[in-house]
């Protein structure tokens, strides 16, 4: 069994796999300041919570976009698991060919995405990341990562609404009653969530145009669920696309693999 961990600004996504099934999938916050004792006492919780021996978790992969917390996450699962994690970055076989100016710049999260989305659902494909950032990935029809987008996140796009504003209140991720909001609360949701649902259909659409043919398009992230059931291009939801792309690259580097 494996142990996948893909540490986001916001939340560490975790998950177990075995012979390419997630066992489970859960997020905790992301906090800097916890010790690496800490990280420790959380990951047993979350083991003991599924019933799962730490004796037979037998490797670890980790990918970060916070990289003050890869060495304390690092220490803390050699000390739970007496082995030491694979961390995605320079030097580790993803077999994904990155067309970018600088591919040591590409955010090792967009990486594993890709390397799942090639994986599981062929190329062309565009992978929607949706967390503290929404990104979007492009795989071409030749298996090249050839780039994508970065758009502010629907919770910092809300927060800021509400933070710049001095009458609109803090309100849930969830659907407005009607598409036109008849008060301020219904507004503000219609425009959160519809808003962004029409954003992904209107830069699908442009890549589309942009790579002169139609892509499959995949998405991931703590709030995907939330936007994609709204969207009116076709967008398959994968909750677990990250932690299966860190499956196949621990195999990939996989001693005989």
């Amino acid at each position: 069994m494996i142990l996948a961990i893909d540490i986001g600004n916001t939340n560490i996504v975790i998950g177990c796999t075995r012979k390419e099934k997630i066992h489970f999938v859960e997020r905790v916050s992301t906090d800097t300041s916890k010790t690496e004792l800490e990280y420790l006492v959380t990951f047993k919780t979350l083991f003991d919570l599924y019933h799962i021996n730490v004796g037979d978790i037998t490797g670890c992969i980790i990918s970060s976009v916070v990289p003050p917390l890869n060495n304390i996450i690092k220490a803390s699962m050699e000390k739970l698991l007496h082995t030491t994690p694979l961390i995605v970055g320079p030097g580790v076989k993803t077999g994904l060919n990155i067309l970018m100016d600088n591919p040591g710049q590409v955010g090792a999260d967009l990486i594993v995405n890709a390397v799942a989305g090639l994986k599981y659902y062929g190329a062309p494909i565009i992978m929607i990341d949706m967390g503290t950032a929404t990104t979007i990935s492009v795989v071409d029809e030749k298996k090249n990562y050839i780039g994508g987008m970065i758009l502010p996140g629907v919770k910092v796009s809300l927060e800021s609404l509400v933070n710049r504003t001095s009458q609109l209140p803090r309100i849930s991720l969830e659907a407005p009653r009607k598409l036109i909001g008849k008060n301020t609360i219904d507004c503000m949701k219609s425009g959160i969530i519809m808003g962004q649902a029409a954003c992904l259909d209107g830069m699908v659409e442009r890549i589309w145009d942009d790579l002169g043919y139609q892509a499959n398009v995949v998405a991931t992230g703590g709030l995907a669920g939330c936007i994609v059931p709204y969207c009116r291009k076709k967008i398959i939801y994968d909750n677990e696309l990250t932690l299966k792309g860190l499956d196949i690259i621990y195999r990939k580097n996989a001693e005989g693999e």
